[in-house]
């Protein structure tokens, strides 16, 4: 590795986020080095491909057979004309938190693993020293006071979901010396709101009446973005918005009734920050995640040519309308759970991904999935969460009290 590469980890590689940031990395490789990936272990083939090409030294996976991943990289160093080359193989659970621990302050961890079962990597690499490119919203919705505890440095945080990104840039054009992603901490801060932009996904306009009878494939139905199918149903819901929010809520540190969420239909304009003088300041780019991939790797400098620009030279318009809460009531739910703290936001999140998966196998409807929800948080008495105890044990509560309500409903 030449000196002036930076060392890259990458964990959820297969995936939207991994296979993305590959891309810019590969386009950029003199700039950064991928020493480590690590992947569900549901596309081993894409996996070993992906270590052979980079020139990875360990791999990790969750899922599957050692054997069976040492046969695929034999395949793809053949395939690719190379002398078959040992690598460090790290299977199980613990897998990826491994990978992540394995890092060190000169490197970049990208967390690109879907659900809260990418806390202890993001954890691991925090304590590490390394800096977090962190797309893994549910480190900050479940983990927060243990997120906060694992930090070595300030602004050892970078976000990499598209809203958080933009609110990023957008606060280094005034005085903002508060949360986890600014090197300077102090309590300061000129901001009087954020303004947090939603596509409104499949189902903008519609009422929940006609919401009842959603099939799964229409839900998976994104007008704009391509994403895991987890994220897919979350956006349809608008429970992906309401875990962005209480993300924005922990990251910057403003207070839920400052965030401000936004139907913005064109997703043009990913978020933007609004100052005590009066001034509102968009980040705004056609949609794409490779931009705050981008900047995920090199914050704060930016790389060349990572997407096309917006283009200004003929007419267009850009739309925003308020969220219809009664319908999409996730926003709100959000805001009570982030201002209730602890480990609230934990089982928000926990309960959802059980709805979630029961709506896919077709177990519980549409509106069911925040329905259950809100029941399983209207029960549940708030823990401090600053022990991975109390965590672990609000998060199997919520599971367990989501699977009893599917059950019995």
């Amino acid at each position: 590795m030449s000196s002036s590469q930076r060392p890259v980890v990458i964990l959820g590689s297969t995936g939207s986020i991994g296979t993305q940031c590959i891309r810019v990395i590969e386009r950029n490789p003199n700039l950064y080095r991928v020493t480590a990936l690590a992947a569900g272990g549901h596309n081993l083939a894409l996996l070993a491909r992906q270590c052979v090409r980079l020139g990875v030294e360990i791999v990790a996976i969750a899922d599957g057979d050692k054997a069976e991943l040492e046969a695929e990289l034999r395949q793809a160093f053949q395939t690719e004309g190379l002398p078959v080359r040992r690598l460090q193989i790290l299977v199980g659970e613990r897998a990826a938190t491994e990978c992540a621990a394995s890092s060190s302050a000169d490197t970049v961890v990208v967390n690109g693993i879907t659900g809260a079962i990418g806390l202890d990597p993001s954890l691991a690499a925090l304590r590490a020293g390394a800096t977090l490119a962190l797309a893994n919203k549910e480190s900050l919705v479940a983990g927060a006071p243990l997120i906060r505890s694992a930090l070595q440095r300030p602004g050892q945080i970078v976000p990499v979901d598209s809203e958080h990104s933009a609110i990023a840039q957008c606060l280094r054009s005034g005085r903002h010396e508060r949360g986890l992603t600014v090197p300077v901490v102090s309590g300061k801060t000129d901001v009087s709101s954020l303004v947090l932009t939603a596509s409104g996904g499949p189902f903008r306009g519609k009422t929940r009446a006609e919401l009842e009878t959603v099939t799964v494939a229409q839900a998976l139905n994104h007008p704009t973005w391509d994403m895991g199918p987890v994220v897919t149903i979350n956006s349809a819901t608008l429970m992906n918005k309401a875990l962005e929010l209480i993300e924005a809520h922990v990251l910057f540190d403003i207070a839920p009734e400052h965030i401000i969420p936004v139907v913005h239909p064109q997703s043009h304009i990913h978020s933007m920050v609004q100052w005590k003088d009066g001034s509102t300041i968009a980040q705004t780019s056609p949609p794409s995640m490779l931009i705050p991939i981008a900047l995920g790797l090199s914050w704060p400098d930016r790389l060349e040519a990572v997407a096309p620009a917006n283009l200004f030279d003929f007419p267009f318009s850009w739309d925003f309308e308020p969220v219809d809460l009664q319908t999409f009531p996730a926003l709100q739910l959000a805001r009570e759970c982030a201002a209730a703290g602890g480990t609230m936001p934990a089982v928000m999140n926990a309960a959802n991904e059980v709805c979630v998966q029961a709506f896919r196998d077709e177990r519980i409807g549409f509106l069911d999935i925040v329905a259950r929800v809100q029941e399983v948080c209207s029960e549940h008495e708030t823990l401090p969460g600053t022990s991975h105890e109390e965590v672990s044990t609000a998060v199997t509560w919520a599971q367990s009290y989501a699977r009893h309500l599917i059950a019995t409903r």
